[in-house]
């Protein structure tokens, strides 16, 4: 039988929230499953934690939170496999998770931290802006599209300049709005001058596609300009 030294699951989580806020029950019985943690348990299934599981525990978190190291990456650094390439190298949160198959699938978010290096809480406060929807699956877990793993990036880095996901709804509502701009300036191009048939085919989608960029690009660069003006005439009347 465990001495007193050990913890239930539930106390080693209250214990090392004040350092990691995103941690749950649920996400240390995730790691167990990873095969990253094995506790004891009482004869009646109880998960009890030992000194070394919990600084086992704290070594994961530390990894995943300041190096970003995917957990398969981390399982065997902490078995003693030989990864000091990947602890010094590049952080994989940079990575570009542009692999097909990576893209289009749904994941559940309490793996956010392990595949982009960004805290649980931040995916969520970039869906209640607005910026990414979340979907649910038959068992109400929040699941992330593969598709917004470049997004989510983009507004991570944003965030070390201050700029966090309640910041970023005027660009949610610019984009609803300037999408209903677009999608008319596309049809009197089709009609107009584009030459474009109204009917979709791979030609004219590729057509439509090539359009649309440009435009993106046009319109971008008239904002940068005028926000670019604004900026400047701010630095002037601080000169002064």
């Amino acid at each position: 039988m465990p001495d007193a030294g050990y913890l239930t699951i539930g106390k080693v989580v209250k214990r090392l929230q004040a350092q990691y806020p995103d941690l749950s029950i649920s996400k240390v019985r995730y790691l167990e499953d990873e095969g990253l943690l094995n506790p004891s348990r009482t004869p009646s299934g109880y998960r009890l934690y030992s000194q070394k599981d919990i600084h086992r525990l704290e070594t994961i978190l530390y990894l995943q939170k300041n190096r970003f190291m995917p957990l398969s990456v981390i399982k065997k650094h902490l078995d003693g496999g030989e990864v000091q390439a990947d602890l010094a190298g590049t952080p994989y949160a940079n990575m570009e998770p542009d692999d097909e198959d990576m893209a289009n699938k749904l994941h559940p978010i309490d793996r956010m931290p392990e595949l982009l290096g960004v805290p649980v809480s931040f995916v969520r406060q970039l869906s209640e802006a607005g910026v990414i929807s979340l979907k649910e699956s038959p068992h109400g877990r929040a699941l992330v599209d593969g598709r917004d793993f470049p997004l989510i990036r983009t507004c991570n880095e944003l965030r070390h300049f201050g700029i966090g996901p309640k910041n970023l709804r005027q660009y949610v509502t610019a984009a609803n709005r300037e999408s209903a701009m677009f999608e008319q300036a596309l049809v009197v191009y089709a009609k107009k001058g584009g030459g474009v048939e109204m009917e979709l085919t791979d030609e004219s989608r590729k057509q439509f596609g090539q359009a649309f960029s440009e435009m993106l690009a046009l319109t971008g660069q008239v904002r940068d300009t005028l926000i670019r003006r604004q900026i400047s005439n701010t630095f002037k009347q601080m000169e002064e």
